[in-house]
């Protein structure tokens, strides 16, 4: 068996090459996702679920042309065969609102890998309204009210 590559190999490359990818995104980078991502690769996060590197590029693209200095940050790793997990920090500045605060989401990523090593599937966990809603003006106090009134009191 020396000198084939087992499919977990193949999964461990694979997320390496994801976590730097993302690790160090630039408006650039995003012509490298093929890298990264099979051709028909699925993505789905809570604004968004797409099918193809095109669609998931516009993603990318979008993000970069609505948030100053986005980036993330992966905190934790976790492979098993061709699956892995992500816990990451997404760091950001609104461009149309409150520019100078910085934002922080954080999340979790789950992630399938093809035979060679690229993203097949990958689906985002984050609580927009804990994360993003909740900062915003007019939405955020809404959502600050009904987290207080929802919640279950001893």
């Amino acid at each position: 068996m020396s000198g084939m590559t087992s499919h977990g190999d193949l999964a461990a490359a694979g997320l390496q090459r994801l976590v730097s990818f993302y690790e160090s995104i630039s408006p650039e980078s995003l012509q490298h996702l093929a890298s990264c991502y099979a051709a028909d690769a699925y993505f789905k996060d809570p604004f968004n679920e797409v099918r193809g590197l095109p669609d998931i590029t516009a993603i990318f693209a979008h993000m970069f042309a609505a948030l100053h200095e986005p980036r993330f940050i992966v905190t934790q790793q976790l492979l098993q065969g061709d699956r892995a997990a992500l816990e990451w920090e997404f760091r950001f500045r609104f461009r149309r609102w409150n520019a100078d605060a910085s934002q922080c989401i954080r999340g979790a990523s789950l992630l399938s890998f093809d035979a060679h090593g690229r993203v097949s599937q990958h689906r985002d966990y984050w609580d927009a309204a804990e994360e993003l809603y909740e900062k915003l003006p007019a939405i955020g106090v809404l959502m600050r009210w009904l987290r207080r009134n929802a919640s279950v009191k001893p």
